[in-house]
């Protein structure tokens, strides 16, 4: 089962994707985890990634993708993986359909968790203030959510395109949310 996880930052995409990954038994591969996993063991990468980082600039599609190219070639991919933070641009999805192509084997599904976004500004206020997320605020929140739908609208539409996308009502309780997803997966005759 090969996926990819979307939805706007606060949706539960983390979340989900652990679930998701348990119940198929594939990794759950997230762009900061490999950010961070490619920092702390010093990689070429790490280094490159982690000059852009410390300017508090985005890592360049370049570092991303070969960061992604390299972790599902891993082992514990071969049978399946869901990315959670990848692709997030049309170019990067270019760049998927090709590693994917270059290891004989393709996308299952992108599943997008649909979410009421004031509601998810609200939980992310709530959870800056029970965390003590000093950089969560209200404008930093409505910035990432734009930036989200300028990024992320037309990956959508791709995948709508290709006939693998899977919405999946991103709104209630956590078992509730990931009893519908998994149903959803399911429904599409691939899970």
């Amino acid at each position: 089962m090969r996926l990819i996880i979307m939805g706007p930052p606060g949706a539960g995409k983390g979340t989900q994707a652990t679930f998701i990954a348990e119940k198929y038994g594939i990794p759950a591969i997230s762009t900061g985890d490999i950010f961070r996993a490619n920092v702390s063991a010093g990689t070429p990468l790490g280094l490159e990634a982690r000059r852009f980082m410390d300017a508090g600039e985005y890592v360049p599609d370049e570092v991303t993708n070969s960061m992604v190219r390299n972790r599902i070639a891993e082992n514990d991919a071969a049978t399946g993986f869901l990315l959670d933070g990848y692709p997030r641009t049309v170019a990067q999805v270019a760049e998927l359909d090709g590693m994917l192509s270059d290891a004989g084997v393709a996308l299952d599904a992108a599943v997008v968790l649909t979410v009421d976004p004031e509601a998810i500004v609200q939980r992310l206020l709530h959870r800056a203030s029970i965390e003590n997320r000093a950089d969560d605020t209200e404008e930093v929140i409505r910035r990432r959510q734009e930036i989200y739908g300028e990024q992320t609208a037309p990956l959508i539409d791709v995948y709508r395109e290709r006939g693998l996308l899977v919405e999946v009502d991103g709104m209630g309780q956590v078992d509730e949310v990931t009893e519908r997803v998994l149903e959803a997966i399911s429904d599409t005759g691939r899970g």
